[in-house]
């Protein structure tokens, strides 16, 4: 399937084609355009919106699209439950909500910055939520406890 947004993406318009093709659908392929031209583009293009007011997949109340994917596909893995908090509090500057929301931002706006190819900024953004999936599902515990005054 095809899913389409407005370019220059930052958090969710990363985080949910790394959700999708991860957990709903593996050949899924992704679009960015500009904004007012993403309704257009999706009929003609036979793709869906997502991340942008008026679409059935974009925030609902205080949550991300990256919640509305999890729940429209009962995606309930707690690893993601907890990655939903964290791209939520990123997402919506709610940045209390985990402490790794301020640093998502910040790596994502760094992304934002360092490319202006959208597809290139997409597989690069893919390997952030890769590596931070691996962090929550496996060494979220792991402490760095080196210290060069010892």
């Amino acid at each position: 399937m095809k899913w389409i947004t407005r370019e220059r993406p930052k958090i969710d318009r990363i985080a949910c084609p790394w959700l999708i093709k991860n957990f709903v659908d593996k050949e899924a392929t992704f679009i960015y355009v500009p904004k007012e031209q993403v309704f257009e583009k999706a009929k003609e293009l036979q793709a869906i919106p997502y991340d942008i007011p008026g679409a059935e997949y974009s925030h609902v109340g205080d949550l991300c699209t990256f919640d509305y994917i999890l729940n429209k596909h009962k995606l309930q893995d707690p690893t993601l439950l907890q990655l939903a908090t964290i791209i939520r509090g990123a997402d919506t500057n709610c940045m209390d909500l985990a402490p790794q929301c301020a640093g998502l931002w910040a790596i994502s706006a760094g992304l934002s910055y360092l490319y202006h190819d959208d597809q290139e900024q997409l597989i690069a953004g893919m390997k952030i939520y890769d590596a931070l999936y691996a962090w929550a599902k496996h060494v979220q515990n792991e402490k760095h406890t080196w210290n060069p005054h010892l």
